[in-house]
């Protein structure tokens, strides 16, 4: 069985559906070791101690800079072994010294569908552009933020007098159902990152994932 590390941040969503689906075997080949947050009072620590799950906390403040902060994180993160690192709501920009420590088993979810919107408040900029469709994409961590191989994407509508946060519970459906199929993916080992592309199944990804029946 692998060690899956989850980064959060803040409610854990996501943390849940992965969670959820380890427990209803969706996750076969993984388990989580360990929840870590930034935040002490993100709740996504609550839902991890709830599941039995190890939990541990960093308060930024504590550390004089981004580098010494995250090779603290990295000794603790390190004694689980992980094989498999999930950003799930992790809000922190992380250096290039922890991405390169972890390159190749770290993933993240985005709320859009790259490359389009990096960054922040995808789902107002996609109303913003006057976009039909929006969503959200599963991808390998490099050091280019929200520039990683993306792995899945999935898609919703966007509806004339949407607001933002109509679109983004539309998209957050979607993540907690592509985000753990992409763990059980990258652990059954059908899934790598090499040559600075996804691979799924031996076969070289396009820019935008995985895509059925296109």
């Amino acid at each position: 069985m692998k060690n899956i590390v989850v980064l959060i941040s803040g409610s854990g969503s996501n943390l849940q559906a992965i969670i959820d689906a380890c427990e209803s075997d969706v996750i076969t080949h993984g388990r989580i070791a360990a929840v870590i947050s930034n935040k002490a009072d993100a709740y996504g620590l609550e839902r991890a101690r709830n599941a039995g799950i190890a939990t541990a906390h960093l308060a930024a403040k504590d550390y004089a800079d981004r580098d010494t902060f995250d090779r603290a994180l990295t000794e603790i993160m390190d004694g689980y072994q992980p094989d498999l690192v999930v950003l799930a709501g992790y809000m922190r920009i992380l250096s290039g010294e922890f991405v390169r420590h972890y390159e190749g088993r770290m993933l993240n979810i985005h709320p859009s569908l790259l490359p389009k919107y990096t960054g922040l408040h995808t789902h107002q900029r996609a109303l913003d552009a006057g976009d039909t469709e929006h969503g959200t994409s599963v991808h390998f961590v490099t050091e280019e933020l929200d520039g990683g191989p993306v792995i899945l994407q999935a898609k919703v509508p966007i509806f004339a007098g949407d607001t933002a946060e109509e679109v983004m519970a539309r998209v957050q459906q979607q993540e907690h159902r592509i985000y753990p199929l992409v763990c059980q993916w990258f652990l059954e080992g059908r899934v790598v990152m090499q040559d600075d592309a996804a691979y799924l199944d031996g076969v070289r990804l396009p820019q935008h994932g995985y895509a059925a029946d296109e």
